[in-house]
């Protein structure tokens, strides 16, 4: 696919001063919007901080909301994201110890800042890493979990993108899992000759995925190469149906490094008040030592015609 079909003209951040990873904006159905966020280290009987906003400017914390697991679970909790569906709250998340173990898991609540209690599901029990999940409702009601996993047996092996059907109950996958989208840049490296999963390879990796439609185009952004450096940034693909196929759009990183932002990545995708489409996303800050939440305005041309 060639031509730039989606641009961020403007951002602006960050709008929270706190560390605040992996950055999902929640619109809800009755008015306002709650963030989610990856916090590393953090201590006590709930992770994941939610900060709550009534029009995206101003923000307020409310404080962490998933109820922690045992122990024997792991103690790293990455990358939440909410849906809003039959009366409930479900969280979409990961847990392991660093990147070993880690399956989708989901939670449940009455209120989109918790508490979150887990429901003893794994989701991903036969692979042998999965994070970033991503709940899609599509416009006849459907729900889609997109998700990053490893791939190994592949020309760039490393973390690819998938997708699922998720049951009418929100709480188990209602389909196998479908390729989504493999690595094809080489800036999307992560690491040469990297040794993980007994083996060593030249990792590449995709991750954070975060859908949209428009028009008769669903637009897919991810974020790829190493979230610990200035090269991580955010791509963008596109197809006509959840399931696919996914095609890569040819066009430049939608968000890389440069004009205030360091390593820009992991985004989720939301409407402002005015129905403008915003990018949520993280960016380091000056000092590279805290990942922050910035916005973007995000401008789709739904209407281009793409040529294969």
């Amino acid at each position: 696919m060639t031509g730039v079909a989606l641009r961020v003209p403007r951002h602006w951040g960050p709008v929270w001063g706190g560390y605040f990873a992996d950055p999902f904006v929640l619109r809800l159905a009755g008015g306002g919007y709650v963030a989610y966020g990856t916090h590393p280290g953090q201590e006590g009987d709930r992770v994941f901080e939610a900060l709550v906003s009534p029009d995206l400017e101003r923000w307020g914390s409310a404080g962490a909301v998933l109820e922690r697991l045992p122990d024997r679970f792991g103690e790293d909790y990455w990358a939440p994201e909410v849906a809003e569906a039959g009366g409930a709250f479900w969280m979409y998340y990961s847990v392991g110890r660093g990147i070993e173990g880690h399956h989708l898991r989901v939670a449940r609540a009455d209120s989109a800042t918790g508490p979150f209690h887990d429901l003893g599901i794994d989701l991903t029990p036969d692979e042998v890493f999965a994070i970033d999940a991503h709940p899609f409702r599509d416009d006849d009601g459907r729900w889609y979990l997109f998700f990053a996993h490893d791939v190994l047996e592949h020309e760039r092996p490393g973390t690819h993108l998938a997708v699922a059907p998720l049951d009418q109950g929100m709480a188990s996958l209602a389909g196998p899992a479908v390729p989504v989208l493999a690595p094809n840049a080489d800036w999307q490296l992560y690491e040469r000759d990297r040794p993980i999963h007994g083996r060593r390879f030249d990792w590449h990796t995709l991750e954070g995925p975060a859908v949209v439609r428009r028009g008769d185009r669903y637009w897919l952004t991810y974020s790829g190469g190493a979230w610990t450096g200035p090269g991580y940034a955010v791509g963008v693909a596109v197809a006509a149906h959840p399931l696919g196929p996914w095609s890569h759009i040819d066009q430049p990183p939608l968000l890389r490094s440069g004009g205030g932002l360091r390593g820009p990545g992991h985004n989720s995708l939301t409407v402002a008040p005015d129905g403008t489409d915003i990018i949520a996303f993280h960016s380091w800050n000056q000092e590279e030592t805290t990942r922050q939440l910035h916005l973007g305005a995000l401008q789709i041309d739904h209407h281009r015609e793409e040529s294969p």
